[in-house]
């Protein structure tokens, strides 16, 4: 194992770890973040990188296989477990429970010791005496090539949207249309948007997403269009080619295989971005081109 890869793993280990132990508790991103030593604004990208699964999609199942567990080897009632596994009704949780094993809670237990398998989605599952041993980090190989840049500051016109990342066209276009009045696009103007939320945590209605164009002078604003500045300094940066619905896909190769494996740490007060080569008014989905920039202390 890389020396610069061993600490992330012995951090991600520890969370795992903890999270099999206490699987009836309140495992907050911010606990968990704070078990690992990451700050909760990148752990999740971390997380996912590194274990192939969401955080939240990874403690649900580990939940869902612990019921699995108690219904085969114990005669707690399907209320009792659904409660130990921070279900709000036994309503809900045999809904869950049907959709990862395919059959309702009492049905399995009748039926354990022919369907109990845990081999499906993720590569951890629970353990009533979880060990290191247990648990295989994602390890495959690194796909996307990434450079550490340095840039300077960025003073850029914005407009922030709220909500999904893929309804942000809108904004988009009214920015561009006040920025083509003030003759401010230009063959330099740098295409941005800053990306201050993690669509798996935040809910869409909260997502929080500017559209930026950079601008060299001062210039006059609106009530809506503001003005900021992108931080200079060191940045990974890699090139997503194709479509915006597979940006996610980068993203973690990024945070949770290109972070851990060269040992760089994040800026926490810097919010990674996007920087648009080539845009949707230009090409088709599989042609645009878009950089991510993650900023490093």
């Amino acid at each position: 194992m890389s020396t610069l890869l061993q600490p992330y793993n012995e951090k991600m280990m520890e969370v795992l770890l903890y999270i099999q132990r206490n699987l009836d508790a309140d495992l907050s991103p911010e606990t968990l973040a704070g078990v690992a030593c990451f700050s909760v604004t990148h752990f999740h990208r971390i997380f996912k990188g590194m274990v192939g699964e969401s955080l939240k999609e990874h403690v649900r199942r580990l939940r869902l296989e612990k019921a699995a567990y108690k219904l085969s080897y114990t005669d707690a009632s399907v209320m009792e477990i659904a409660l130990d596994a921070r279900f709000e009704s036994a309503e809900t949780f045999s809904r869950a429970f049907k959709k990862r094993f395919s059959v309702p809670p009492s049905e399995f237990r009748s039926r354990s010791r022919e369907i109990l398998n845990l081999q499906g989605t993720g590569k951890i599952h629970y353990r009533p005496k979880p060990s290191r041993n247990d648990f295989r980090l994602d390890d495959s190989p690194l796909s996307c090539e990434v450079q550490v840049r340095r840039r300077n500051e960025t003073k850029v016109a914005f407009i922030r949207h709220i909500g999904s990342y893929f309804e942000v066209e809108s904004a988009w276009s009214r920015l561009c249309t006040w920025g083509g009045s003030k003759n401010l696009l230009t063959a330099e103007t740098e295409f941005i948007g800053i990306c201050y939320d993690d669509p798996d945590v935040t809910p869409s209605g909260k997502i929080r997403y500017d559209a930026c164009l950079s601008i060299i002078e001062e210039t006059e604003t609106t009530p809506e269009i503001r003005i900021q500045t992108i931080p200079g300094g060191s940045y990974a940066v890699t090139t997503h080619l194709g479509p915006y619905e597979k940006l996610v896909d980068t993203y973690r190769e990024l945070y949770g295989k290109w972070l851990p494996a060269y040992g760089y740490s994040l800026n926490d007060s810097i919010a990674s971005f996007e920087k648009y080569i080539k845009t949707p008014a230009e090409v088709g989905p599989e042609d645009l081109v878009t950089e991510i920039w993650m900023g490093l202390c």
